[in-house]
């Protein structure tokens, strides 16, 4: 009785999740109904042996790859110091690191426009203390996508990091210290791989939002250097190729899922060490 009340108030959660997900997904992979002739294996065949595509799918892994990077290397000490804060001063430093996922994309990323631009604030503070002779232009780079994804999504690992670092017990780092371990291996030894599984899942998040990003890369990116989600938007909307855009659409979600799967496998190694 008691499994059939539960399945009776999970079903309208699965069925919403396959009306409204999972059908409307495999038909768009499969058979777009925006296309009057689909044939997205074919398309798919074509997209896997482009050059063209190919170079696109380097990059947009790059790209992200970097950005979960520095996402991991600046914002896993930010969450421990959160972590380590006195309790008046958590809750502020979380709201600090919470307000930037409150404004739009689009104003963060046109703040990177101003200061990337060749008139821009560090463009003329390089040419100000004699670093370059002429304007710098660093926008339209992959350098300026990844700063801007890196500001993005930054503040997602920073919260799983923490919720995990956050559930680590001093104790524990002061009985490391206490035998004789120094800083440097407390770190190692304890916290990290402690507090590897929530920050694989902000790493895992970090790298699906820059895979999948679209605004960031278009703005920062510009038309030469493009990823898989404004090439998918190009697909869809400009070229209006819907069966190009659903083989697109598979080579992310299989960037992701092979990216996912190995971000897991690294989280739970560490936690069995």
């Amino acid at each position: 009785m008691r499994r059939m009340a539960t399945g009776a108030l999970l079903l309208p959660a699965v069925v919403l999740l396959v009306v409204g997900f999972l059908y409307p997904y495999l038909t768009m992979l499969v058979a777009p109904a925006a296309d009057p002739d689909p044939d997205v294996p074919g398309a798919l065949a074509a997209a896997v042996t482009d050059p063209y595509v190919i170079e696109i799918v380097a990059r947009t892994a790059r790209v992200a790859g970097l950005a979960t990077l520095a996402s991991v290397l600046f914002g896993f000490p930010v969450a421990w110091l959160i972590s380590r804060a006195a309790p008046r001063w958590r809750a502020l430093l979380l709201l600090a690191v919470t307000f930037p996922l409150l404004l739009s994309t689009v104003v963060r990323t046109f703040a990177w426009i101003v200061l990337l631009g060749g008139e821009g604030l560090i463009s003329r503070t390089l040419q100000g203390v004699g670093l370059a002779s002429g304007p710098v232009q660093l926008l339209y780079t992959e350098t300026a996508m990844v700063l801007g994804l890196t500001q993005l999504f930054m503040p997602l690992l920073i919260l799983t990091a923490y919720s995990s670092l956050a559930s680590v017990d001093p104790a524990l780092e002061d009985a490391a210290r206490g035998m004789g371990a120094g800083n440097t291996a407390v770190f190692a030894r304890v916290v990290f791989p402690l507090a590897l599984p929530g920050t694989a899942v902000g790493a895992i998040l970090v790298f699906a939002g820059s895979v999948t990003a679209f605004t960031t890369p278009s703005l920062l990116g510009g038309t030469r250097n493009r990823t898989l989600a404004t090439l998918l938007y190009q697909e869809a909307n400009t070229s209006v190729n819907w069966s190009a855009a659903s083989a697109v659409a598979i080579i992310m979600t299989v960037v992701l899922l092979v990216v996912t799967l190995l971000l897991s496998r690294v989280s739970a190694i560490g936690a069995r060490r």
